[in-house]
């Protein structure tokens, strides 16, 4: 096996290897290699800052890296853009949804993806299909013609996977689905990422917060810290303590660095 087919069996539906990203003086990734099977989840942790969001709009094709390379199902590419990655099958869900509140649930699920008869929106297929999707993956939202605004921010979250689901995403980018919900909202959400990964053909990538949610649903966790992965175990092998201790170990190398630099920080 050559170097340029190294590690990118087609099992791996997505390898990031060595990649790195600068905004001006600011170094957001210094050499990131991460990999993600089909059918595995991958939590990505790490502190605020540490580059969790800059490689997933890299991953999504957003931004361009300054170096290193993306491999997508045995192949590597160029992402030109959002809707490049697209047509490759990579989507992703922000933590802020990008759902219309004033339009239905259906609208939502078709959004951008409009079925059509001639010029005039196909609403009945719409709404027959968006029923069908959500009942698939186990959403129990009863009336699809509701507005978005009218409902919990789990269910919000649950209609915007399900758009990407079944606008056949095969690798689901999902930045932080948990934030600011509650306990029984983000069941709904990680309910739905399991029965994903028992279908074992989507790969997902989830930023997390919360080490225990995320140990929980994900096969494996990935630590990014100052721009780099430093930890890489199955979640079988790990535990919160563990990934508590570590991030803290990067916080305090974080503060003697910049008090290296910066002595007057020095005993804050």
């Amino acid at each position: 096996m050559n170097d340029s087919t190294k590690g990118t069996a087609p099992a791996d539906a997505l390898l990031v290897e060595n990649v790195a990203k600068r905004f001006g003086a600011l170094t957001a990734l210094r050499d990131v290699t991460m990999r993600v099977k089909r059918g595995e989840v991958l939590g990505l942790l790490g502190d605020n800052g540490a580059g969790k969001s800059t490689l997933i709009k890299i991953i999504c094709g957003f931004h361009r890296p300054d170096a290193g390379r993306i491999v997508v199902d045995g192949v590597e590419v160029a992402l030109r853009s959002v809707d490049h990655a697209r047509s490759l099958g990579i989507d992703t869900v922000y933590q802020d949804l990008a759902l219309v509140n004033e339009l239905s649930v259906y609208h939502n699920m078709f959004l951008n993806r409009e079925h059509r008869i001639g010029p005039l929106l196909d609403n009945r297929k719409m709404r027959r299909l968006a029923q069908a999707h959500l009942h698939d993956m186990g959403v129990d939202i009863r009336d699809v013609t509701v507005e978005a605004a009218k409902l919990s921010g789990g269910q919000r979250q649950a209609i915007a996977v399900a758009r990407s689901v079944y606008s056949q995403a095969r690798l689901l980018l999902l930045d932080e689905p948990l934030a600011a919900m509650g306990a029984k909202e983000a069941a709904v959400i990680l309910d739905l990422v399991r029965d994903l990964k028992d279908r074992g053909d989507i790969a997902i990538v989830i930023i997390a917060h919360n080490y225990a949610q995320a140990l929980s649903v994900c096969d494996r966790v990935n630590v990014l810290q100052q721009g780099r992965i430093t930890f890489d175990r199955m979640s079988a092998e790990t535990s919160v303590v563990e990934l508590t201790e570590l991030m803290t170990a990067g916080y305090r190398d974080r503060r003697r660095r910049a008090a290296d630099h910066h002595p007057s920080v020095e005993g804050r």
